[in-house]
This record gives structure tokens, C-alpha cells and sequence, in this order.
């Protein structure tokens, strides 16, 4: 018989997780908008569907709260019960703010990321060490796991591999722009970059970075050019830049 898994929220990250998930487990999704919810049915039929009332049982259930961080107080107050398990992927959301607000046996902070939806996320979980391997087979359905001993690294690993989709977006588009403002057609420039990414994915797991950069960059080439006007434009700094502002960000997120 399957695991049923409740979540709670359907907006784009509950949404990527449960289409990772279907077929291995029973959903049902509760949510504040019936009209978003039977949306949701439409398009995702293995599922049930809950409107959220002034108070929902929530006995025994295993769930999988994919709300915003700043909702928690207002839906705690809905929930009733002690829930058998709680799966957070509120961005910052500390443990010990979860067990103060909602009543569970267990608790777990996770961090997926939109690739959930091609079963292709890179998700980091942490907390209680009885859900431990539950969680790494429930998330395990989606992408690769990866198993943190503290809430700090959970924060700085959703800056690298939660927001990372977004900044590998903006690069993609850049060299899009790129090429085009070179001469290629915006269609060819996208297949360019598309089968970019696709091939780079197997390289960077057997390759490190600096040997792959190595591997491409030949002495007065076209790459050693490119490469140098990027460290002069500080390509470099802005990335690492970017993981510490979200990082902080996560952080600020936690003592809300």
C-alpha cells in the first residue's frame, strides 16, 4: 500500500515536488484557494484536493509544508493534531520555530529546487535522525539528496542549489544574449545554450570545475579571451556575492 503525503500549499514548489512524486505515493494537497486547488486537479488528476478551513486534523498524517515562510503563523493556527511527520521547505524557517508552532512527532527541514518537477532536483534535508532515511527516500524520488548535520549548512546549501536554478537562468540568458548580439539567431542561440547545460551536468560530476576549465582554455584562445574579460567584469565576484546575499537573506528569513 502507498504512503500517503499531504502538503500543505500548491503553489510552484509544492506543485514541482508533487509531479516528481506521482505514482510513488498517495498526495492530497490542502490549500487556502479552492479555484487554484481544482486548477491543480485539472492538471495533476492522481491528486486530492482540500480547501484549508478554520480547522484541519491533522492526525497521524506525513506532511509536506511547502508554504511561504511569513504564512506559518496564520496556518498553524488551522492545524489540529499531532501529525506523524513534517517535511519544512520554508526557506530560513528554524526547527525549533516548526516544533513551537505545529504539533508533530518528527520534524525535518528540506530544501528542493524547481528541477523537482524532471525528477532532477539537488535537495538537501537535515533534522530528526529517525525520519532520516524516510526522508532521503521520499526526496531521493526527485533528484539527488544530500544529508546535512546542521541548520547553517541547510541555509547556505539553499542559497547554492535552492536559489542556484534562478542564477544558472540569468547566465543561461546571458550567453543567449550573447551569441545574439554576435550575429546568431535568438533560436539558435537558445539550442546552443540548451545542449551547453545538458552536456555540462555529466561533466561536472566527474570533473572538477578548474580541470574542465583547464580542459577547454588553450593558450591566446577564444576561451582564455572570454575567461579574462569575465574575471574583469567580475563575473566571479557577483556569483559568490549572490550565495551570500541569499544566504543572509535565509538567515533574516529564520528569526522572523
Amino acid at each position: 500500500m502507498k504512503k500517503t503525503l499531504t502538503f500543505i500549499g500548491n503553489g510552484n514548489m509544492a506543485k514541482a515536488i508533487i509531479k516528481g512524486l506521482l505514482g510513488k505515493y498517495n498526495i492530497e494537497v490542502y490549500g487556502r484557494n479552492i479555484e487554484t486547488l481544482n486548477k491543480l486537479k485539472e492538471e495533476i488528476n492522481e491528486i486530492e484536493v482540500f480547501r484549508l478551513e478554520e480547522k484541519n486534523d491533522m492526525s497521524g498524517k506525513n506532511i509536506i509544508l511547502c508554504v511561504k515562510p511569513n504564512s506559518l503563523d496564520d496556518l498553524a493556527l488551522k492545524l489540529e493534531g499531532w501529525a506523524n511527520s513534517i517535511y519544512s521547505v520554508l526557506a530560513g524557517t528554524k526547527l525549533e520555530t516548526l516544533k513551537e508552532k505545529i504539533q508533530s512527532l518528527h520534524y525535518i527541514r528540506t530544501m528542493p529546487n524547481v528541477a523537482a518537477s524532471y525528477q532532477k532536483s539537488m535537495t538537501t534535508i537535515t533534522g530528526d535522525e529517525a525520519l532520516r532515511e524516510s526522508a532521503l527516500e521520499i526526496f531521493g524520488n526527485i533528484g539527488e539528496t544530500l544529508w546535512l548535520k546542521t541548520e547553517k549548512e541547510i541555509d547556505i546549501a539553499t542559497a547554492v542549489a535552492g536559489s542556484g536554478p534562478a542564477f544558472l537562468a540569468l547566465i543561461a540568458e546571458a550567453l543567449s544574449d550573447g551569441g545574439v548580439n554576435a550575429g546568431l539567431a535568438r533560436s539558435d542561440a537558445n539550442t546552443l545554450v540548451q545542449g551547453l547545460f545538458a552536456g555540462f551536468a555529466p561533466m561536472l560530476a566527474n570533473t572538477k570545475p578548474s580541470e574542465i576549465k583547464d580542459s577547454v582554455m588553450s593558450p591566446g584562445g577564444t576561451t582564455a579571451s572570454g575567461y579574462a574579460s569575465m574575471e574583469k567584469n567580475g563575473v566571479r565576484n557577483g556569483m559568490i556575492e549572490a550565495i551570500r546575499s541569499a544566504y543572509e537573506k535565509a538567515c533574516e528569513l529564520g528569526k522572523k
